[in-house]
């Protein structure tokens, strides 16, 4: 987990990110001997787990893998249950997602750990039924700190999802359109 600690970093540094910064004399992270191995599906820790519990009817229902090294590759579709503002994810979830794949690491380490600290940068809004490719990795362990990073991607979407998923009285009010830029930009979310 992304942890605060504050020695050995960059005075000059904000103080959010000081504590994000492992100290200088951290050391590499070690894959336990009796980690799942690469490509293996890391399941879940608890059926009733909102971020991977399978039994959470409204949970995200992530699906975690082990990867190389320390490392590990996820999953979830944003529901509508998961949204916030209309049509797109809510940006807690989408930091609970980061949360639960940075969990998903202490599989590989064979270690029992809590979040301390989580600090998460949102680029672009995620639309509701879109899949969220997750990928963490422990940067750097010092003393009971375990440092990481994750970072969530979306795959582009075409236009014809929303034509093929939106109302057709207003995915035809749009298409008829004459103006050819009003009409694009209908199908726009949120750049």
């Amino acid at each position: 987990m992304s942890n605060a600690n504050d020695r050995g970093a960059d005075p000059g540094t904000p103080a959010a990110s000081k504590a994000l910064t492992p100290p200088a004399d951290a050391k590499p992270p070690v894959r336990h001997p009796d980690a799942p191995a690469p490509g293996e599906l890391l399941g879940s820790h608890y059926g009733h787990c909102f971020g991977c519990g399978g039994e959470q009817p409204h949970g995200l229902h992530l699906e975690a893998r082990a990867q190389e090294g320390v490392r590990v590759t996820a999953e979830f579709t944003v529901r509508p249950a998961h949204q916030g503002a209309p049509g797109l994810a809510h940006g807690g979830v989408l930091a609970t997602a980061l949360d639960e794949t940075l969990g998903s690491l202490n599989w590989l380490l064979r270690l029992i750990a809590v979040t301390g600290k989580l600090e998460t940068d949102f680029v672009r809004p995620v639309p509701v039924d879109t899949v969220l490719y997750l990928d963490a990795e422990v940067t750097a362990v010092a003393g009971r700190k375990i440092y990481s990073t994750a970072t969530g991607r979306i795959v582009e979407v075409k236009v014809d999802h929303f034509i093929e998923n939106g109302r057709p009285a207003e995915i035809q009010a749009a298409m008829a359109d004459p103006d050819q830029v009003r009409r694009s930009r209908a199908f726009e979310v949120n750049p």
